[in-house]
């Protein structure tokens, strides 16, 4: 089961690294059609551009506190061998399971991994 573990941890590392690449490269690339947009808008549609940017600024880093962060720390907590880190695996993964289909994949091996070091806990007892 440690070795269920230690790819769970590689995986959620990896996810949480790729997805913020992603997110950094597609807020690169909305911010930059939103400045060209800016320029061939009315002077009265400006702020409604400079809302919708604003808020483009900000989702991505939502976005990265809430899951790509919380994702890298439970694969370093389960490559650690931290008691935590596979509960947070879990609360993650259920959250990935609608990011089909490589996060609903994660997903599901998350919450098999949990479930049979359930069992094994349970079995020790």
């Amino acid at each position: 089961m440690e070795s269920h573990k230690r790819i769970l941890g590689i995986l959620y590392i990896i996810s949480g690294a790729l997805q913020m690449i992603f997110i950094f490269g597609l807020s690169m690339f909305i911010s930059t059609v939103l400045a060209f947009a800016m320029r061939e808008v009315d002077p009265g549609q400006e702020v409604i551009i400079e809302l919708i940017t604003s808020i483009f600024q900000f989702l991505p880093a939502v976005i990265i506190i809430f899951f790509s962060i919380p994702a890298i720390i439970a694969g370093i907590g389960l490559l650690y061998k931290q008691s935590w880190a596979l509960v947070m695996a879990l609360i993650l993964g259920c959250f990935k399971l609608f990011s089909f289909p490589i996060g609903t994949a994660l997903g599901v091996y998350t919450i098999w991994v949990y479930v049979e070091q359930n069992k094994q806990s349970k079995e020790t007892l």
